[in-house]
């Protein structure tokens, strides 16, 4: 029954949270803002944040060209910019990959080298963060990766696509999570991300890491998405919905600062390394459910209770089949996004080789079979 608690950063939740940007206690000096740009500049919300921003006397700049999978190309050049511009603190606005450049820029704003000296696995050279971060706000515009209620972020380096944090620096100061901003996804899009904090939970939920209060945030975030994800999907303007699923994946975001992702993670950043124009949550769903009835042997009784409390039923395969299949995801095909079968044992060993850490986490040692295995059960 042991466990640590620490979330440190303030969240602002609810429709309208984007205002208190303006009142809040900000870090003096000039903000960096970080986002890829086309979809928060076309709604308004990166002049939206400079208004706040300027309404509290803060001057701001912007950087706009975070990829989808931020690389570490991005973070190199956006670092450069906010040490020239002598920016005091980042503000990531956007989705899952603008937070996680804004995380990494904060701390090669403040620390020498390269990104990939303080990363721990792969070609990363694994030293020690050294100095404090920059401050950084998350202001999330998607719901999905739960990384402004973590420390973690990941970054893509050629064929290495790596999560790595630090408890005691990379927490963003402030995360502000307002569901009017995330109106505008599309169904698709939606899905993806719901689907992503979904398994973020259920990964966290089986890993041997779990705790009394991340199965707490576990459970409720399952049931939240098993029940709003499809109204949202259906109807992106569902401002109830939408928060829902906010909420859910915020808790998601606690419960992988609680417990942790498992492999599944492992093995689809290995798929969006290789390929990366494969969105991160299409291809765990696409390796979900052979993902799961591989651990459903391993660990049948927690299977059980996130089956109950995804759909009410006992199958968690089945319960993953049906959600995706009524929010349109169900058809999804490998070959669509050029993965291809000849490189299972390369996507296996960069699995293994880049996030071990997540291999760790399960409650059975998956070996290179195993994995290669679920890919070509998942194949099609």
């Amino acid at each position: 029954m042991n466990f640590s608690y620490y979330m440190p950063t303030k969240i602002f939740f609810g429709p309208d949270s984007l205002d208190n940007l303006a009142t809040i206690k900000l870090p003096q000096g000039k903000a960096l803002i970080v986002t890829g740009g086309t979809s928060t500049t076309k709604l308004g919300y990166v002049k939206r944040v400079q208004d706040l921003l300027a309404q509290a006397d803060r001057e701001s700049i912007v950087y706009d060209k975070v990829q989808p999978n931020p690389t570490v190309e991005s973070v190199r050049e956006a670092s450069k910019l906010a040490r020239d511009n002598n920016c005091s603190f980042i503000v990531g606005l956007g989705g899952g990959s603008s937070l996680d450049a804004a995380k990494a820029i904060a701390i090669m704003c403040t620390n020498d080298g390269d990104l990939w000296d303080y990363i721990g696995s792969g070609t990363g050279l694994g030293n020690p963060i050294e100095n404090m971060p920059l401050p950084m706000i998350a202001i999330t515009t998607t719901a999905g990766t739960g990384t402004e209620a973590d420390p973690w972020m990941v970054i893509t380096n050629d064929k290495e696509k790596i999560g790595f944090g630090d408890f005691d620096k990379t927490f963003p100061l402030y995360s502000i999570v307002d569901p009017k901003l995330m109106l505008s996804i599309p169904p698709h899009l939606t899905a993806y991300q719901g689907f992503d904090a979904l398994f973020h939970s259920l990964e966290g939920y089986i890993a041997n890491t779990a705790t009394l209060i991340s199965d707490l945030f576990a459970i409720e975030s399952i049931r939240l998405i098993g029940k709003y994800l499809p109204i949202a999907v259906k109807n992106p303007q569902d401002i109830e919905a939408r928060g829902y699923v906010a909420l859910a994946n915020t808790y998601a975001g606690f419960v992988e600062s609680l417990s942790s992702c498992t492999s599944e993670h492992s093995i689809e950043h290995a798929l969006s390394g290789f390929h990366h124009d494969l969105p991160h949550g299409a291809g765990l769903i696409m390796i979900s459910q052979a993902y799961f009835k591989f651990f459903e042997k391993i660990v049948p009784d927690r299977m059980k209770t996130m089956a109950n409390a995804l759909s009410g039923q006992d199958d968690i395969v089945l319960a993953l089949k049906e959600l995706q299949e009524v929010c349109g995801v169900g058809d999804l095909k490998m070959s669509d996004f050029e993965i291809k079968k000849e490189l299972f044992p390369e996507y296996a060993k960069h699995a293994q080789d880049d996030m071990p850490g997540l291999f760790a986490t399960d409650r059975c040692q998956l070996t290179t079979e195993d994995v290669i295995a679920i890919l070509e059960q998942s194949f099609r």
